[in-house]
């Protein structure tokens, strides 16, 4: 069984969830888009490479606005969807074209809840901590 020790959150960067997303971005787009069809250039290719480079990009963003009362929450929450966007293109690639991305389907999985949790986690820290007028 894995231990957790809590670290600081200097950067995004040490977020988990940041991490798994970024690299499993990567692996989509080294991976699994170059696997599909030329006919879905224009639409499944195209979102699932979209999708997957947002949630990395979104965790960035929302973190430098992590002062603002709900700025983080709302960049989590986006996050949030385009990992379930993700996760079913990447299920459409698996069940139409026969792609094998079962691992990365279960990276999505993992980190939809991570990112769940974080905004949980989020939304609570903040409720607890409010500045004082």
């Amino acid at each position: 069984m894995q231990e957790y020790v809590d670290k600081p959150i200097k950067s995004y960067h040490d977020l988990d969830v940041f991490k798994r997303t970024y690299n499993a971005a990567i692996s989509v787009v080294k991976e699994v888009i170059p696997k599909l069809p030329e006919h879905e250039k224009y639409d499944l290719w195209s979102q699932l490479s979209r999708s997957c480079k947002a949630i990395p990009r979104l965790i960035a963003e929302g973190y430098a606005k992590r002062h603002q009362k709900l700025g983080f929450q709302k960049y989590l929450d986006d996050a949030m969807a385009e990992s379930n966007e993700t996760h079913v293109s990447l299920c459409q690639c698996r069940d139409i074209y026969k792609i094998n991305c079962e691992d990365l389907i279960r990276e999505y999985e993992i980190s939809g809840k991570q990112l769940y949790r974080l905004s949980e986690a989020w939304s609570n820290f903040k409720l607890k901590h409010k500045p004082t007028s």
